[in-house]
């Protein structure tokens, strides 16, 4: 066998049961983690994680990121460290072709900001492999979404905003002339989470950069964020008083909201809705919708559903190969128990995710101990959607008790701290995060609120 058709192993444990996970994100890393502190640690299994970056940072804290709210430096996890700490594998590339027969995964060579290469095509040999890839946005086909509109799918992006965002209002700061009707307008398309979250953020963090010295800005005057909708209220995931009251408040900072709005296009100085409307924005976000990576679709003749999801039996197996596995958002999950026993699909989110991770963990050991697999429960816990100093507001427990209980205000802002806790708990445990807590705690009191990067 030539070098490059050779399975990458990565060690000497070749005789122990391969376990190789697709994708570092909340459920893949929770994954690697917990089975490399149990498994590895032990010698009773070979553990490889496959990501196509370096850092993990949750993917819920990327608004933060992006309004510049949030020291990244802090949050971010390097995936070698964690391996080395957690006796599993890491392995940098892109996961892009799979070989059911041969239990291989082909991974692309993965090439850095220089555009060299730093590792070749590798093959990953696997016993058991759990793909993880989680999702990124859908645009639904609009034209211009490509080329004019920035995503929020990775630490990468929300830098990428910021430095864009940080640059506007210095540009408008430093010039001579009148501002263009596009100048200092941010258009978020898509009022879910994600742009409910960073319609809020922004609101704040533009105004404290000014507050650095920009006075030629006048960030009640010249600063607008939009936040469009083609749903008739914004959260249409969370019960109508919260999506109103959630509205109210963006109203009243200032927010421009704007419902019942579809977006016909993306051009490079605004929006244009299907009614013709056109809204100027010098940065547009685009935060509408979600699907699986797109090289999911039919990869190797698994069942995929209309947008990339791999389809998987209620073990979270995939339906066409019982040696692999799908958690987090690229898995079309069954959930019987929602929209009233109609049934649906376990949603999107880092809960499930997280639920996903300790389920697996159970499997994984029944499954190298010859022992039926258990079927998964997704439980719902509900939503909750942070605005940031200003409010929390979700609806909890969801289907466990039949309905929901609306919350809002500081219980909801600590449950929703609390749910990022989880992850970390999940990835170094009590001590470390303890820790890391107080002194975060303690340096924010001296830290600028806004970060300028």
């Amino acid at each position: 066998m030539d070098l490059l058709n050779r399975p990458a192993s990565g060690g000497s444990d070749s005789a122990l049961h391969r376990i190789v996970i697709v994708g570092g994100g909340a459920g893949g890393l929770e994954l690697a983690t917990r089975l490399g502190d149990t498994l590895g640690r032990r010698k009773q299994g070979a553990i490889t994680l496959i990501e196509k970056t370096r850092t993990h940072v949750w993917k819920p804290k990327l608004h933060e990121i992006a309004a510049g709210s949030m020291d990244m430096g802090v949050h971010e996890l390097d995936y070698l460290a964690q391996a080395h700490w957690h006796h599993f594998r890491y392995r940098i590339g892109e996961m892009v072709g799979l070989d059911k027969e041969r239990h291989e995964v082909l991974v692309a060579p993965y090439v850095d900001n220089e555009g060299q290469e730093v590792t070749p095509q590798r093959v990953f040999g696997y016993d058991t492999l759990v793909i993880a890839v989680g999702s990124q946005s859908n645009d639904f086909g609009t034209p211009g979404v490509a080329e004019h509109a920035m995503r929020l799918e990775s630490a990468a992006d929300a830098l990428r905003f910021h430095s864009r965002m940080v640059n506007a209002c210095i540009r408008g700061h430093a010039q001579n002339t009148a501002l263009r009707p596009e100048q200092l307008q941010v258009a978020i398309i898509g009022a879910g989470a994600t742009g409910v979250e960073l319609a809020a953020e922004l609101h704040r963090t533009t105004r404290e950069v000014v507050a650095y010295g920009l006075d030629c800005v006048d960030a009640d005057k010249d600063i607008r964020v939009m936040l469009i909708e083609a749903a008739p209220r914004v959260l249409p995931a969370l019960p109508p008083r919260l999506s109103q009251a959630t509205e109210d408040l963006l109203t009243k900072l200032g927010v421009k909201v704007y419902t019942d709005a579809k977006v016909a296009r993306v051009e490079s100085a605004g929006v244009r809705l299907a009614d013709g409307r056109m809204l100027p924005a010098e940065l547009i976000v685009w935060a509408a919708g979600v699907k699986a990576p797109d090289f999911l679709k039919d990869i190797a003749e698994l069942e995929t559903n209309r947008i990339n999801q791999l389809v998987v039996k209620p073990t979270l197996q995939a339906t066409r190969d019982d040696d692999i596995f799908v958690i987090g958002d690229c898995a079309a999950c069954a959930w019987p128990e929602a929209n009233h026993g109609k049934g649906g699909l376990v949603p999107p989110r880092a809960q499930a995710a997280h639920q996903h991770a300790s389920h697996m963990i159970k499997q994984i050991r029944r499954r190298m101990s010859g022992r039926p697999l258990l079927d998964y429960r997704y439980r719902d816990f509900g939503s909750l959607v942070s605005l940031g100093e200003f409010s929390t507001v979700g609806n909890m427990m969801g289907g466990l008790i039949g309905g929901s209980v609306m919350i809002e205000g500081l219980f909801a802002g600590l449950m929703y701290v609390s749910l990022y806790k989880m992850h970390e708990l999940a990835l170094h445990g009590f001590s470390k995060v303890a820790m890391e807590t107080l002194a975060r705690t303690i340096t924010r009191r001296t830290e600028p609120h806004v970060k300028l990067h």
